[in-house]
C-alpha cells in the first residue's frame, strides 16, 4: 500500500538487514502510512538525547543499528498517540515472526512505553551488540531498570 520516501530509507542506512527487511515489508502491507525517524545513532547523538533527557540510556540499541523509531502519518502529518501504533506495531511484530526474528516494541514495555520504537531482540542479536570501533566498550548489554529508555531511545 505505501513505500518509503527518500528520508526514510537514508534512516535505514546502517540499521540491521534483518529489521530494514521488516520494516520494508511492513511499510508495504500496512494500513496506515509511518515513515521512520531515527535507526542507526552514534555515540555523541545518543549522548546529546540523553542530555536533553529524551534519552535514559547509553545503551540504546540504536548505537548498534538494532532499532527503529517510526512515525505514523494521518492527514499528512505525524501522529504520537499510543493507541495509533497499535496495529502497525502487531503488523511489524508479525513480520518478525514469520522470519522468525523476534521484535521488541517499546511499547510492550511495563516500565515506559515507547510507541514508536522497535527494536531486534537482546537475546537473538547479543553477539552482533557492540559498535565495530569501539570492541572494548560495553553498549550492547541490556538497559537495566533505571535505564528506561524515552520516546527517542
Amino acid at each position: 500500500m505505501y513505500t518509503f520516501g527518500k528520508t526514510s530509507m537514508s534512516k535505514l542506512k546502517g540499521v540491521h538487514e534483518d529489521l530494514v527487511s521488516i520494516m520494508v515489508e511492513a511499510i508495504s502491507v500496512s494500513p496506515v502510512d509511518f515513515g521512520i525517524s531515527e535507526g542507526l545513532r552514534t555515540k555523541e547523538r545518543q549522548r546529546e538525547l540523553v542530555r536533553e533527557g529524551k534519552s535514559q540510556t547509553m545503551n540504546s540499541r540504536h548505537l548498534t543499528g538494532h532499532a527503529v523509531d517510526i512515525f505514523i502519518y494521518k492527514d499528512k502529518k505525524a501522529v504520537w498517540e499510543f493507541d495509533e501504533y497499535i496495529p502497525v506495531a502487531n503488523l511489524i511484530k508479525a513480520i518478525g515472526s514469520d522470519k522468525g526474528i523476534t521484535i521488541e516494541w517499546g511499547g510492550d514495555w511495563e516500565t515506559f512505553k515507547d510507541a514508536p520504537h522497535f527494536q531486534l531482540s537482546w537475546n537473538e542479536y547479543v553477539e552482533e551488540s557492540k559498535t565495530p570501533e569501539e570492541e572494548s566498550e560495553s553498549i550492547g548489554e541490556r538497559p537495566s531498570d533505571t535505564e528506561v529508555p524515552s520516546e527517542d531511545s
